[in-house]
């Protein structure tokens, strides 16, 4: 029976001493009950505790890391069926195939798609993250190209049936995690043997979600943790049936052999780009931790990127821009400067407004947690005694010789007190509607 967050804080060491990644033991016990954490995080609960504590503690499916520092990616880690219950935490994971049979200009293509495709979005950097080496006969062709793939910013998918062409790739990278593909019934303690010696995440393939759950109890059984399940199937009803399967089994009924993120082939399963972003998208929607497709296009990547994100984005929490200075059109040292909240589609209305206006201006983003300007003022987070510091401390008086700060119409009540706390400013009073920017400004700052 799952305990609660304070039932489980009564059997924590109330250290607070944030080696788990939070400040206090209360925050670790809560994201405990919410299978947002592991128990292995905290480095002094007791053995007392970790036995009372282990099955009820465990997230109902595992998050599972491939790759290191800045390349690595998490998959699975997810508490609900339905996004609107709570929401889902590690987006899927997005990424291409290479085949050793590829020629040299062909792979580096692709490597060149996966380094240039990134699109900058409220504050995030949306990208695909994994590149899959596929061998094809060539055990030296197979670590020469993960090699490069590594190097290329990628965590890495090791793909081979044949041990010594995985060895040797793991020679180049297995200090960068790769994920091992795949584990099955035919060579699942070789595999398993080198995911040991080389501390990486394996996957296990099976013609069934029986025997997929079969194949990961053993290795389970042998101290694994970090598995990604496959289930075989290259169709998407019966891939589709069997997501939603997994999902349930783990979430509902705590199935721990299926209690792993699953890796999907949309590159195996559509004969042109266009369908295999169309696959992609399905399990993006429904459960797919990770989506391997067979190139990266710009234009299938960017709507797939686009609807991740929407997908993933925390249904409690307001998407946000990140609080500083936007130059918008090259501003110089006499362009006006805006101010404006953080709530992201108030940035993307103001920002775009401005750019329209062709007028080049300074635009300060204020945090106000996520709130529009009047939600904001209202709740006493877009007022002067925040927002006066803010642009003493933003940098830009550095900037501009503009000593005039435009803000929004619908806060105009606030424009007194701004004067009063920020001195050798002055504050004019923009409009209350975005669409009225660029008349604005066309008319008070263009000579």
């Amino acid at each position: 029976m799952a305990l609660s967050g304070i039932q489980i804080f009564k059997l924590m060491p109330k250290k607070n001493c944030g080696e788990c990644g939070v400040p206090t033991c209360l925050a670790f016990a809560m994201n405990l009950a919410a299978g947002k954490a592991e128990l292995d995080l905290c480095p002094y609960v007791s053995d007392d505790a970790k036995e009372k504590l282990a099955s009820a503690s465990a997230p109902p499916i595992r998050t599972v890391q491939i790759g290191v520092g800045d390349a690595a990616v998490k998959a699975g880690g997810e508490t609900v069926l339905f996004r609107h219950e709570k929401t889902f935490n590690n987006p899927t994971a997005l990424g291409c195939l290479i085949a050793t049979s590829e020629a040299d200009k062909a792979v580096d293509g692709k490597l060149k798609a996966f380094k240039e495709l990134r699109y900058e979005r409220v504050g995030l950097t949306l990208k695909p993250e994994l590149i899959a080496v596929k061998d094809s006969g060539d055990p030296a062709r197979f670590a020469k190209i993960a090699k490069k793939a590594s190097d290329a910013g990628a965590a890495v998918i090791l793909m081979s049936d044949n041990l010594d062409a995985m060895k040797a790739a793991l020679g180049q990278v297995g200090k960068a995690k790769p994920l091992l593909y795949a584990a099955t019934a035919a060579n699942l303690d070789a595999m398993a043997a080198l995911a040991k010696e080389f501390d990486c995440p394996i996957t296990v393939k099976a013609d069934k979600v029986g025997d997929v759950a079969r194949l990961s109890s053993k290795l389970v059984e042998q101290g694994f943790k970090d598995i990604v399940l496959d289930t075989g199937s290259r169709e998407l009803a019966p891939l589709l049936r069997d997501n939603v399967m997994i999902r349930r089994l783990a979430l509902e009924n705590l199935y721990r052999p299926l209690g792993f993120p699953t890796i999907i082939f949309p590159c195996e399963m559509a004969d042109t780009p266009t369908d295999e972003a169309l696959v992609a998208g399905t399990f993006i929607s429904k459960y797919g931790g990770i989506a391997i497709l067979s190139d990266l296009r710009g234009e299938l990547v960017f709507p797939l990127l686009l609807q991740r994100l929407n997908i993933f984005t925390d249904p409690q929490r307001p998407m946000t821009t990140e609080q500083g200075i936007y130059p918008i059109g090259n501003p110089t040292e006499s362009s006006p400067v805006l101010i404006t909240s953080n709530f992201s589609l108030t940035y993307f209305i103001v920002s775009g407004e401005v750019e329209a206006s062709r007028v080049p201006s300074w635009l300060l983003v204020l945090n106000t947690d996520g709130l529009s300007v009047l939600t904001a003022w209202a709740a006493g987070k877009f007022v002067a005694d925040l927002i006066a510091p803010f642009v003493k401390k933003s940098g830009i008086e550095e900037k501009t010789k503009t000593r005039k700060l435009v803000i929004p119409g619908a806060a105009a009540i606030i424009s007194g007190d701004l004067e009063e706390e920020l001195s050798g400013w002055e504050v004019a009073i923009g409009p209350r509607e975005g669409a009225h920017i660029p008349a604005y400004l066309r008319q008070n700052y263009v000579a």
